[in-house]
């Protein structure tokens, strides 16, 4: 399927912001949570089909792409730290509108062929390659955005973001207060960020290490492959009547599916090493609900802690319950640790830990990250919801596992990367076959 589509680049520009930044806000400094985040990108991919029947023209996508390109500049005014460049000293970032890349493209087929069998390989073409753009530009961007235009009137919109300066949280907030702009809408307060960044830095600084090496977080890669399941609704419900207990008895969407995952995960490991290894479930967690700092709207950036769950040794047999009680005792847990606050030392240690923990070679560590109820699928830029949101990881770590919603908002979509030898046996695993479509059509 991938030789037999083309996403031939039609043009290359940069994108800078509708109004100059102020003297007074060309640097934004970054808090201790974003100084700590490794040095990637986060891919984005929205589908948007056509509402219209008849094909559309190609001045219909020169329109669309000025109009992504006219919002975007209006967007970047007030996201202007995301036009920037991050700083030598990696504690700010030089607000100088630098600008974002912004990359159009046409692609030789129907949208439908690509949402009714996915293919990862096309996916990472319809988003930019920092960087292959980087080393042919020398940009240096810290947002690059691909609008692709396809045969039938459908729009690809694909981001490539610095990690530096976003989680999923502020992702989801720049993609709707850009569609908002795009929209048109009376009121953009409910999404525009205030004027200032920073607000997090201000309670979060970043740490001094003078000559000393930062810490930094070594996601192991091997020889990896990605597989996207889909939980459906009554699944999910299924799971969860299944997992509840007395101890959990109302278990979230993401609790069960990540048990699910996990029970099957742990069978993988113990086929290929005839024995039990400990294993342990590291649960990415959004920051804003929890600390009692500030409100969150104002928290751009980077907030993101960990909490932990763990199986010893000695533990032979795990059910889906059992699992999801470990899943929220771990979340309970770090709720109460850092419910009255955190404090930069404390973000360092964590990132120590979470490196020691991928590190290790005698257990199992498996990460895991949610944008569920993040609405990703509310960004209208005027021809309607995506269809589809995708994230087309682009380096492949082992042991990741990324959960999104469905459309309805209600199933659950993950993208799953383990070691060669793993992913076979997952595949043919009963429990996950009952629970979970592999790579179904989207349309």
């Amino acid at each position: 399927m991938t030789s037999e589509i083309k996403v031939e680049v039609s043009r290359e520009e940069t994108i800078r912001p509708s109004s100059p930044t102020p003297h007074h806000l060309r640097s934004s400094n970054l808090s201790v949570f974003d100084q700590l985040t490794p040095q990637v990108y986060v891919p984005l991919l929205l589908f948007y089909p056509s509402n219209n029947s008849d094909h559309h023209s190609s001045a219909s996508a020169a329109e669309r792409s000025k109009l992504l390109k006219r919002s975007l500049s209006e967007t970047l005014s007030h996201f202007y730290p995301f036009a920037g460049t991050i700083q030598s000293n990696d504690v700010s970032i030089c607000c100088n509108d630098h600008g974002a890349t912004f990359v159009e493209t046409r692609v030789n087929c129907l949208m439908s062929k690509i949402l009714e069998k996915p293919d990862l390989g096309i996916q990472k073409q319809l988003h930019p390659n920092e960087l292959e753009f980087m080393a042919q530009s020398g940009t240096g961007h810290l947002l690059l955005v691909q609008a692709n235009f396809f045969e039938c009137g459908g729009v690809a919109i694909g981001l490539n973001i610095s990690h530096k300066i976003i989680d999923a949280y502020t992702l989801c907030k720049f993609i709707n207060s850009w569609a908002a702009i795009a929209l048109g809408s009376a009121n953009t307060d409910h999404v525009v960020p205030p004027v200032e960044f920073g607000a997090a830095a201000s309670l979060f600084p970043p740490l001094d290490f003078l000559n000393s090496p930062q810490p930094s977080i070594d996601f192991v890669k091997e020889n990896c492959i990605t597989r996207r399941y889909v939980f459906d609704a009554s699944e999910i419900a299924a799971l969860k009547s299944k997992s509840a207990s007395a101890a959990v008895p109302n278990p979230t969407r993401v609790e069960v599916v990540s048990a699910l995952i996990w029970k099957c995960l742990m069978e993988a490991s113990r086929s290929n090493s005839d024995f039990v290894r400990p294993s342990v479930w590291c649960q990415f967690v959004n920051m804003r609900k929890i600390l009692p700092q500030a409100p969150p709207e104002n928290l751009l950036g980077n907030l993101l802690g960990y909490s932990v769950a763990k199986t010893e040794e000695r533990e032979v047999e795990h059910d889906v319950k059992s699992l999801v009680s470990k899943l929220r005792k771990g979340l309970e847990e770090f709720k109460v640790k850092y419910g009255n606050g955190i404090s930069r030392e404390d973000v360092f240690q964590q990132c120590i830990e979470l490196s020691k923990l991928v590190g290790k070679v005698d257990i199992d560590t498996y990460c895991s990250t949610s944008w569920c109820r993040f609405p990703f699928y509310e960004a209208d830029f005027g021809w309607g919801k995506p269809s589809w949101m995708s994230i087309p990881s682009t380096v492949e770590m082992k042991n990741m596992i990324s959960l999104v919603d469905v459309s309805d908002g209600i199933g659950i979509e993950v993208r799953l990367t383990l070691k060669d030898e793993d992913m076979p046996i997952i595949e043919s695993n009963q429990e996950m076959r009952a629970y979970a479509s592999l790579n179904p059509s989207v349309v």
